[in-house]
């Protein structure tokens, strides 16, 4: 088991420091600028360095690059801020202003009227996610009678959705849905990954009852408790576990013998999705459980995708998996066991089509370059 790297601590930790989120960097196109652009999300990939492990622990930082990228190409001026930036105040006229929710109502009311707000969403709608994940602990407390600390992820309230003219988003239809209420346009941009492979076939026959879990903090709203508790009662199957463990202390106290107890479970910890280690753990899984309460995207399943492994996710997983993966009917362990060995039992011929379909998918919707394409679009045909 292994904590986040020290290195990566460093890289997290800067970018709370307020002489960072305070910049404000101006971009010229090149040319004389058609208009103005305010861009309001994370500045990190245009003042650090590209390597930096930081950049692989989350996909906003290269979509910030090409949002920014995109207008330049086509001819604007872009002043790009921190989302986390409570000081800046306009001093000119901007012609669209796209920023995160976070920071956007107060923004907004800070700019010109004819200036055109785009809200970037990457999370469901803070109600939704909240409520969801309040559910998740209630949910706990009935299952185990705990009532377990620091394992939510809590999303600030905003009213960035009422005061945006549109929206772009990167989940599918149940993120979608969480905002339908304010009655704004809304236009899917599908996230990336930080990862994206060729196609590898596997040896299915082998793996075809190896899983894993992979995600960040908020073990219980994404669903790693009923992860534990199915796998610990399959004792035929085996289940990877990657995730921050040194963030979730409670969490690992209530699932110290599920986690570290159990023959059939690897607690893997932190691991860069870059190195041999993932990919290995990738190359002996058929399948990633992923029964998460609330997400923007699915960003980690989406990863794991790329690797042809196949997405057994909640609905409010935010994935669409279609005919090559499982969405549960209902995120309970009865439902998620019969998922798992319905799709294990599964002929090999079936299975690896469906591995390669899976990966086929990712690589078609979920890449950097349809990202690219899809919000060069946006912009041209809805924006100007």
């Amino acid at each position: 088991m292994k904590a986040v790297p020290k290195k990566l601590y460093r890289a997290l930790k800067d970018r709370i420091r307020p002489d960072l989120y305070r910049k404000v960097i101006k971009l010229s196109p090149g040319v004389k600028p058609r208009g103005n652009v305010l861009v309001s999300y994370v500045i990190e990939s245009f003042i650090t360095d590209p390597n930096d492990p930081v950049f692989r622990s989350h996909t906003h930082y290269w979509e910030t690059r090409q949002m920014v990228n995109t207008f330049l190409e086509l001819g604007y001026s872009v002043d790009l801020i921190s989302y986390l930036n409570t000081s800046f105040k306009p001093d000119k006229r901007y012609d669209y202003f796209v920023g995160a929710r976070t920071n956007f109502d107060r923004l907004s009311r800070l700019l010109n009227d004819s200036c055109k707000k785009v809200v970037h969403l990457d999370t469901a709608h803070w109600i939704t996610s909240n409520y969801n994940a309040h559910c998740r602990l209630y949910n706990l407390l009935q299952r185990r009678n705990v009532a377990l600390e620091g394992s939510l992820r809590l999303i600030e309230q905003n009213k960035a959705i009422e005061n945006a003219d549109l929206a772009t988003i990167l989940g599918n239809t149940f993120t979608i849905e969480s905002y339908s209420y304010a009655n704004k346009p809304i236009y899917r941009i599908p996230i990336t990954s930080t990862i994206e492979f060729g196609w590898k076939k596997r040896e299915v026959d082998s793996i075809r009852n190896s899983y894993m879990w992979f995600g960040s903090s908020g073990f219980v709203h994404k669903g790693l408790d009923l992860v534990l508790e199915l796998f610990a009662g399959m004792p035929d199957f085996r289940l990877f576990v990657c995730g921050p463990f040194n963030k979730e202390h409670s969490f690992l106290k209530e699932y110290h013998s599920e986690l570290f107890e159990s023959e059939n479970i690897v607690p893997v910890g932190w691991v860069d999705v870059n190195s041999s280690e993932f990919m290995k753990i990738l190359d002996q899984c058929i399948g990633i459980a992923y029964p998460s309460c609330a997400e923007g995207g699915g960003g980690s399943v989406i990863s794991c995708m790329h690797a042809g492994v196949i997405p057994v996710v909640s609905r409010e997983a935010s994935v669409d998996v279609g005919d090559n993966g499982v969405t549960l009917a209902e995120n309970t362990i009865p439902e998620m066991r019969g998922a798992v060995s319905r799709l294990s039992r599964l002929p090999a011929k079936e299975l690896d089509e469906m591995s390669r379909d899976t990966w086929q998918f990712a690589s078609t919707v979920h890449s950097k370059a349809a990202f690219v394409r899809n919000y060069k679009d946006f912009v041209l045909n809805v924006l100007l």
